[in-house]
């Protein structure tokens, strides 16, 4: 039985044994309150009639595949900030990579424990908490206007098109801003615990960041050896 607190969980999946096995677990060991779709564009209305706290997003779907739902949820400002976990029986670093790039916040690989599962749920949810905690929801410097809680970022009046990494790498800059964060403290706290992630990710991240503000790029800068700090 869940209650009117519970965790809202989408879970968009298929194969009505796994979708019945997954939701039958969430709700009994993490209290949570899982729907049920089972195509991509089912999804897609579910969201839009209620958004979820979480989204489990299997790839290989009817209709619609989970990289497409994911690429659209992402573009929508209502729902870029939906924590997403996919599911999926494929196993390639390619496809991982593709579904981390469109933005995906987790990947788990079938089969997967449901004790696992339900970790991961608990986790993406804590982490996305954790980053957003205590962070300035509007940002208004010299060029940059950044309002987090509304998704939009523009520079010098002009709207700028983030990822959802990017958008959450510059909200944590800013949330911290004028302090230098080590390329492992932005890892552990924009990307979390991704398996297939490195250091290396964090300096590609910045260096799109930069060349999408433009003249607010020069904001962001390298602490030689250390990181990386956002300053006014």
């Amino acid at each position: 039985m869940t209650t009117a607190a519970a965790t809202r969980v989408l879970l968009v999946e298929d194969e009505p044994d796994i979708a019945t096995l997954i939701q039958h677990s969430l709700q009994k060991h993490g209290a949570m309150d899982v729907q049920t779709v089972g195509s991509g564009d089912a999804a897609l209305r579910a969201v839009s009639e209620r958004a979820p706290d979480v989204i489990l997003l299997d790839l290989n779907l009817p209709v619609l595949s989970g990289v497409e739902v994911c690429r659209i949820l992402r573009a929508r400002p209502g729902t870029a900030g939906i924590p997403i976990i996919m599911l999926t029986a494929r196993s390639s670093e390619d496809e991982r990579v593709i579904g981390l790039d469109v933005g995906a916040d987790d990947y788990i690989t079938k089969p997967f424990g449901l004790r696992e599962l339900t970790a991961r749920v608990r986790a993406v949810l804590r982490r996305r908490n954790g980053t957003m905690a205590g962070a300035t929801a509007v940002y208004t410097g010299s060029h940059l206007h950044a309002d987090f809680d509304a998704v939009s970022v523009s520079v010098d009046g002009a709207p700028v098109r983030l990822t959802r990494r990017e958008f959450e790498l510059l909200h944590y800059l800013v949330a911290n801003r004028n302090r230098v964060l080590s390329r492992q403290r932005l890892l552990e706290r924009v990307w979390g615990h991704e398996q297939y992630v490195e250091t290396r990710s964090v300096d590609v991240h910045v260096g799109r960041l930069r060349a999408k503000l433009g003249s607010a790029g020069r904001q962001i800068e390298t602490a030689v050896g250390l990181g990386y700090r956002f300053v006014e």
